[in-house]
């Protein structure tokens, strides 16, 4: 009877973990999203220090703090709306980070019942996400620091994500053994698609977004125009240059825009033909849902880059594109959670066959 009163309790316990896992992974969603929408309306730098707001915790409203801080900050004018969405973005970052340190607390107060690995590499990367935050200030959107905040967000939230399905009892069935060989093909999924991305930050933390306005061609009807690939991919520049609204002529812009296009065809055609198999081979609703998922994903993703490009890159559609790559990431890491066996279950299964036999 204490044994199973004790299992039932350590069961109880991870999935409360788990679904406060997956409510933190929500959470940085929302700093992702937003973190985007300020970077892409323009204010990144709407704070020209950090961690405060021209030396204040909050805006300057005031007309003689407005005044004290144009003063301090000669080259940067107080831009209200500007500097509030910036520092909303950072009051979310860092409920996040509070968040993410409950988390590890919990853990390594469980005394082994919940992992402690993950829940104190999250601490660790949050610490780091820190740095570049500041650093994006203090270099001034520099194009590599820009590119590598958005890849330790989205790198935030797939490991919540993982940590939130790994404690939790989804999907609660072994998936077909055609399925589990597809496994490594998911995971090579997976490194496209965070190339992929890395290519879209590098895209738009450089404004080549709009080098091509045109589709399926670049511009003017042609299939590939000049195009400067050894200026696109400089990641080492200068200090003290201010990157707002990009330093890069029309040519380094626009091999930068052809990669991302390449990159996203190749990530359709393999994703896409993965995720096919998938359907084919799945025997069950949860193995199906997963394949329609990533492929939905996909599908959304394609057409929002799409839409950027006709529509002139509009806020809304810009923000949401960030938002497919995220859903895209989560798609896949649920597949590959879904393919991967749960030592615990595995183990729980082996001790009640054992019980059972005896």
């Amino acid at each position: 009877m204490f044994c199973i009163i004790v299992g039932d309790l350590m069961g109880s316990k991870r999935t409360t973990f788990s679904a406060l896992a997956a409510l933190t992974a929500l959470l940085a969603l929302v700093v992702i999203l937003f973190g985007a929408y300020v970077r892409l309306s323009d204010a990144g730098l709407g704070c020209p220090d950090w961690p405060g707001c021209y030396g204040r915790l909050g805006v300057p409203s005031t007309p003689e703090a407005i005044d004290r801080a144009n003063r301090a900050f000669p080259e940067r004018p107080v831009e209200t709306a500007k500097a509030w969405k910036e520092m909303v973005h950072r009051y979310l970052a860092g409920a996040l980070g509070v968040a993410i340190l409950l988390l590890a607390l919990s853990a390594w107060r469980s005394r082994g019942r919940l992992p402690t690995g993950l829940p104190s590499l999250l601490v660790a990367l949050v610490v780091f996400q820190g740095l570049l935050g500041m650093w994006t200030v203090t270099l001034r959107v520099m194009p590599v620091v820009v590119t590598a905040h958005l890849a330790g967000g989205l790198a935030t939230l797939v490991l919540l994500w993982w940590l939130a399905l790994r404690q939790s009892n989804f999907p609660g069935s072994h998936p077909a053994p055609a399925l589990m060989r597809l496994r490594p093909w998911v995971w090579g999924g997976l490194a496209l698609v965070c190339i992929q991305i890395l290519l879209g930050g590098w895209t738009s933390t450089n404004y080549a977004a709009l080098a091509c306005t045109e589709f399926p061609t670049c511009y003017g009807g042609r299939w590939w125009p000049p195009a400067d690939f050894g200026a696109a991919f400089v990641i080492r520049r200068d200090l003290g240059i201010d990157y707002e609204f990009g330093v890069l002529d029309s040519a380094a812009r626009t091999a930068i825009h052809l990669t991302h296009r390449l990159g996203a065809l190749v990530v359709l055609l393999y994703v896409g033909a993965l995720s096919l198999i998938i359907l084919r081979r799945a025997q069950t609703g949860i193995e199906r849902g997963m394949g329609i998922a990533v492929a939905a994903a996909l599908c959304l993703q394609l057409g929002l880059g799409i839409a950027n490009i006709l529509g002139h890159l509009p806020l809304a559609v810009a923000v949401a594109h960030n938002g497919g790559a995220a859903l895209l990431l989560i798609a896949l890491v649920s597949l590959i959670h879904l393919l991967t066996p749960d030592r615990q279950a595995t183990a729980t299964g082996v001790a009640e066959t054992s019980r059972n036999s005896s």
